[in-house]
């Protein structure tokens, strides 16, 4: 079956939770056995969901070393997960050559791989990705998304590159992917999971196509909304969450109260959502009494209020020049965001 959409995800902190800020964690992370490895809450399930879909393709740009490769490979089969895909990045080989910047830089890494992955699909194949806080996600992906889109010129990008400090051959690179680049169909969003505590105002200049969440319930929701799961598919992911992850399923309520506060979900679509649990009380088996809690999981959802207008429909023009002048090149942005995470991580939106 020829590929319809793709689903592009990071790996570190967006699908596994991984802490690669200090030396021991990156050592850590290296010597831990597959079955060790922690995912982030509900990112398994969610890309068992998404790989179902037919025409899907899951592909993941990792900035973890290529030696792990068979670590990773055997994680995902322990996952029940089937990745077309899996892109690590050649630390070592970044390290002989004493291209030292390169380490740690995403932009001249993420950027050419996610062109080069565009070129063996489709032209017509839309896509969502799925990135985080911890680096530079969002402004990779959006650059990546106005190329797709043709809304960034070769022109554009190559001062944008420079602004951001990457290795010449890199940026040649990404210049001669981007310059024979088809262009397709909008990316439908770019979510980015708030594991650093980013406010999500902090990703406003990047428009509504870029869309912070606290969890994968939210996108989930946004998902379903989106005709990418069904109902079943939301079910099965707050299954994963209440009982693997401690979820509750008023915090879930909450989640889906984000939504609506921050117009990306209408007070209306909590019907759908509340007739898809309703009709499968029966996952919830380990909940007692679980009609119970669904029905006060119901009720949460009937308080919902503080409505704000729907989030911009058309997304706008970002100035990527801007964005380096005021917060400075994207490989320095890792050390600032990295002091965020002192306290624990909580299961929802912080209200």
């Amino acid at each position: 079956m020829e590929v319809s959409h793709v689903y592009r995800w990071d790996l570190d902190k967006t699908y596994l939770q991984t802490d690669f800020d200090t030396l021991r964690g990156l050592l850590r992370a290296a010597r831990e056995k597959a079955s060790a490895k922690v995912n982030v809450a509900g990112s398994r399930a969610l890309v068992r969901e998404l790989q179902s879909r037919p025409g899907a393709r899951v592909c993941i740009i990792s900035g973890s070393p290529r030696q792990m490769r068979r670590k990773l490979e055997e994680k995902f089969r322990l996952d029940g997960v089937e990745i077309d895909e899996l892109v690590l990045k050649p630390n070592v080989e970044n390290f002989v050559r004493g291209r030292f910047r390169a380490i740690r830089d995403q932009v001249g890494y993420k950027l050419p791989a996610l062109l080069e992955g565009r070129s063996r699909v489709p032209s017509t194949a839309s896509e969502t990705l799925f990135g985080d806080d911890a680096e530079a996600d969002a402004f990779v992906y959006s650059i990546y998304a106005d190329l797709v889109e043709q809304r960034l010129s070769t022109s554009e990008l190559a001062e944008i590159l420079e602004r951001c400090g990457i290795y010449e051959d890199d940026a040649e690179r990404a210049l001669r992917l981007a310059s024979s680049l088809q262009k397709g169909p909008p990316i439908e969003r770019i979510f980015i999971h708030l594991d650093g505590f980013s406010p999500p105002a902090s990703f406003h200049a990047y428009g509504r196509r870029v869309v912070p969440i606290y969890n994968y319930f939210q996108a989930a929701v946004l998902l379903l909304l989106d005709g990418h799961v069904g109902p079943i598919s939301l079910v099965r992911l707050a299954v994963d969450l209440s009982q693997g992850y401690g979820y509750s399923l008023v915090s879930l309520a909450n989640s889906f109260q984000d939504l609506v506060r921050r117009g990306l979900a209408r007070a209306e679509d909590m019907a759908a959502i509340r007739l898809a649990f309703e009709a499968n009380v029966a996952l919830f088996d380990k909940l007692r009494p679980a009609t119970e809690v669904i029905q006060t999981f119901v009720e949460r959802l009937r308080m919902i209020g503080g409505l704000k207008p729907a989030a911009e429909r058309e997304q706008r023009r970002i100035d990527y020049l801007a964005i380096i002048e005021r917060e400075g090149p994207p490989n320095t942005w890792r050390r600032r965001r990295r002091h965020r995470a002192t306290a624990p991580r909580p299961k929802g939106p912080p209200f």
